[in-house]
């Protein structure tokens, strides 16, 4: 190629990647991603729930969810229920004719059945309950299997008419029950009672339920006292009880209903449910004779199907991949299907040697793909976002790095947008929350984890797995276990001199930020940390453990999966991983957000940060309150404030004015 050819071509290049935008906040609201995904029975078509953001023009709300179908033959798909609705869980009538779903309109109590034929024609409500219905699954073509809440208790509802309004706290939750809801004459039979059933699974002969029961209806209690019971799905009398321990996830029926497959933590003190069982019926088989059938492999399972009676397909977490794998259940081997690297996604339908999932990868949020096993080849079936192949991405990839100890830690790298090598630039670390939880190689940017957005910006944003994440087997995780920010914050602290060594970082210009225990991280970076962080983002996040402990709605979790001891019996380690309790020595500016309503972390405990902050160090300091939120944005209107209000705190202490003792606007221009 000559000279004048190429220097056309670079003027090209450049001029096309001027031309793209870089993708801004006001765009959110733009992006549109495929949730829940949905087989026929015949596998030639998929029914799947679209999510968009309500236009902030619209008011403040939650996010629509439509309906869609797409067909395998035509490649054609088909909206059925768009605009301003909000359809969940799809799934297909017996004879695969009619696309089911739950929805909540005008004229019903809370959310109902519903069915709908393939060409969005005839509409049918098949429940007709006072009350919401909260999951559904079909015994038969004439009968339902649903969970609902019990009504109150008749003493209550006639307290409630005199005006007496108070709350028993706890006394008065009512439980989920379980029942057979005939489709002909709407009439109910309760298969429970005074227990409540959080998942259900009817066996494909229609005889027996699977249902995860637990004594009471609280979140506690939905993490960690959770239960597998083998009903008989004619009278809910109980056939068989499986006692597993800890945390209860996905459970599924091999197709000749004699095997119950499901993923439940390895152990009481395991926080995540990433381990692998098969129960076999009819045997009096206890749970000590359940071999977990991933011990000792670095992944953590997130779904489950049976592809036939000997063999198992799952989906794991490896580190910042997603793999699927198929078991023979009798040999115990096992083969890889859907690589590392390849795709990325939260669970899968398998239908004759295909695997649908809502996909997502650096380029773009969830869209509906299909992976052909036999082929090895990976189709995308939807594109909600062609606006995205207009707008100038960053690059991303998986880094790794040695601890301080010696183990390799793992986790994601996102550029500046136009990133110059050997130019050090700020640095945004991003912590996920959980603990037990884990970052993947895809679409990474959302409200509430920046991504594309703080590139754009020209930060690198950093994504740790540090140790006490999922992904990497249950070792890893048990590695935070009654060591609260002990090497599992040293993996943060160790990856971010990594990247400073490598001279992508300014170490003066490092951020940090994230939701609940990234929150945590946050907090304790702005005030034990101090001297490493510039500035820092605590959302929804732990502040002081002690008061903490004792008003979250999860005590028992947090006591059995995470310290182990209560705070009487070893006060000062507790106090001691508490960021409050150095609040006095900060110089880290600080913004904290919270939902009004959070009852995982409650808002007193971003306005202890907040008061400690205040009062005690010389830090800016600024607290943001979200009213109707609990733990996490909702609202359209808070998720772009959040977006917002968070980056330019970022961009104020990072870029304009590194060491500033001011305050930057508390408002900025929202749009109309």
């Amino acid at each position: 190629m000559n000279k004048f050819k190429m220097s056309l071509l670079l003027v090209f290049c450049i001029l096309t990647s001027i031309a793209k935008p870089q993708l801004l906040p006001d765009q959110l609201s733009k992006i549109r991603m495929v949730s829940e995904v949905s087989v026929s029975p015949d596998g030639q078509m998929v029914a799947f729930t679209l999510v968009s953001t309500r236009p902030l023009a619209d008011g403040a709300g939650a996010a629509f969810r439509e309906l869609y179908l797409h067909n395998l033959s035509t490649g054609t798909n088909t909206p059925l229920l768009t605009g301003k609705v909000v359809v969940g869980s799809p799934g297909w009538s017996p004879d695969g004719r009619k696309i089911t779903f739950r929805q909540s309109n005008s004229g019903t109590k809370g959310m109902q059945v519903f069915s709908i034929n393939l060409d969005g024609s005839d509409i049918q409500q098949l429940t007709d309950l006072d009350r919401s219905v909260i999951a559904f699954e079909f015994i038969d073509a004439e009968t339902l299997a649903i969970t609902a809440k019990a009504h109150p208790e008749e003493q209550k509802s006639a307290l409630l008419q005199k005006g007496f309004d108070f709350e028993v706290v706890e006394e008065e939750l009512q439980p989920i029950d379980l029942m057979r809801y005939d489709l002909q004459t709407r009439e109910t039979v309760n298969l429970t009672r005074k227990v409540t059933v959080f998942d259900f699974t009817v066996s494909p002969d229609s005889k027996m339920i699977a249902a995860a029961i637990a004594p009471e209806n609280t979140v506690d209690a939905s993490y960690m006292f959770k239960r597998i019971h083998i009903l008989d799905a004619a009278d809910g009398r109980v056939l068989e009880k499986i006692e597993n321990p800890g945390k209860l996830d996905k459970m599924t029926w091999s197709p000749d209903s004699r095997k119950l497959a499901f993923q439940a933590a390895a152990m009481l003190e395991d926080a995540v449910a990433g381990s692998l069982f098969v129960f076999e019926t009819g045997k009096g088989l206890s749970y000590s004779d359940l071999k977990n059938l991933v011990n000792g492999l670095e992944l953590s399972v997130i779904d489950i199907a049976w592809k036939d009676n000997n063999t198992l397909l799952f989906a794991s977490e490896e580190s910042v991949d997603i793999t699927i794998r198929e078991l023979d259940i009798n040999r115990l081997r096992s083969t890889l299907v859907i690589a590392p690297g390849a795709h990325f996604f939260n669970g899968f339908e398998y239908n004759a040697g295909k695997y649908f999932f809502a996909g997502h990868t650096t380029a773009h949020p969830q869209e509906l793909m299909v992976f052909e096993s036999k082929t090895g080849y990976t189709e995308r079936l939807t594109n909600h976002n062609p606006w995205l192949d207009l707008v100038r991405l960053a690059n991303q990839e998986k880094i790794s790095w040695k601890a301080r100890d010696g183990m390799n830690i793992e986790g994601v790298l996102m550029y500046p947008l136009d990133y110059q090598k050997g130019k050090s630039y700020p640095l945004i670390t991003y912590i996920h929350g959980g603990p037990e939880a884990a970052v993947q190689n895809g679409w990474l940017s959302n409200y509430s984890s920046w991504g594309q957005f703080a590139a754009a910006r020209g930060f690198f944003v950093f994504y740790p797995n540090y140790r006490a994440s999922s992904g990497r087997g249950v070792d890893f995780t048990m590695a935070g276990y009654g060591d609260l920010l002990g090497k599992e914050y040293e993996d943060v602290l160790d990856g971010i001199d990594h990247l400073i060594e490598q001279g992508f970082v300014d170490k003066s210009k490092v951020g940090i930020g994230g939701g609940s225990y990234g929150g945590y991280f946050a907090a304790w970076s702005a005030t034990r940390y101090t001297e490493r962080f510039a500035a820092s983002v605590v959302f929804v996040g732990v502040t002081n453990q002690v008061s903490k402990r004792n008003t979250t709605d999860i005590p028992m979790e947090d006591y059995h999966v995470h310290w182990g001891f209560w705070t009487h019996e070893n006060f000062e380690k507790v106090w001691g991983a508490s960021p409050v309790k150095y609040a006095h020595q900060s110089k880290t500016p600080t913004l904290i957000l919270h939902g009004e309503n959070d009852q995982r972390i409650p808002l007193s405990q971003g306005k202890e940060l907040y008061t400690a902050l205040k009062i005690n160090s010389e830090a800016p300091v600024r607290m943001v309150i979200y009213p109707g939120e609990g733990h996490g944005n909702a609202k359209n209107t808070n998720r772009y404030d959040f977006l917002i209000r968070t980056l330019d705190w970022f961009e104020y202490y990072l870029v304009k004015n590194p060491g500033a003792k001011t305050l930057p606007d508390k408002y900025f221009d929202y749009p109309e």
